[in-house]
């Protein structure tokens, strides 16, 4: 593996070999694996969470901030698009209400 460190000790490890090291924990065992490639057990857990949420974008570097922040941004798109559906909705109804004030003729009788 050619996995990068930094100067304070700490390792830096790329998606693919994220991906090999929760693919060898599986099949051989986590301790093993981890005492192997010198990564803590809570490293290997939070590489597992990321891979089951979000799949193998989520093992890349710096990847959830920029997945948090496009999450963020669609919602604030969605809240905004319910707010124009509602305001249309809303002046559709006001003008049917209109109409029938002008036409009780067009009222449906029920």
């Amino acid at each position: 593996m050619n996995m990068k460190t930094t100067k304070n000790g700490s390792k830096k490890f790329t998606q693919e070999e994220k991906l090999k090291i929760l693919k060898e924990a599986k099949e051989k065992g986590v301790g093993v694996t981890l005492s192997k490639y010198g990564v803590y057990q809570a490293t290997y857990y939070y590489w597992r969470k990321k891979f089951l949420v979000y799949g193998e974008e989520g093992l890349q570097h710096r990847q959830q901030r920029d997945l948090q922040k496009k999450l963020k941004q669609l919602e604030e798109e969605n809240k905004k698009l319910k707010e124009l559906l509602g305001k249309k909705e809303l002046e559709s109804e006001l003008k049917d209400e209109m109409l029938k004030k002008k036409y009780p003729e067009l009222r449906r009788s029920s």
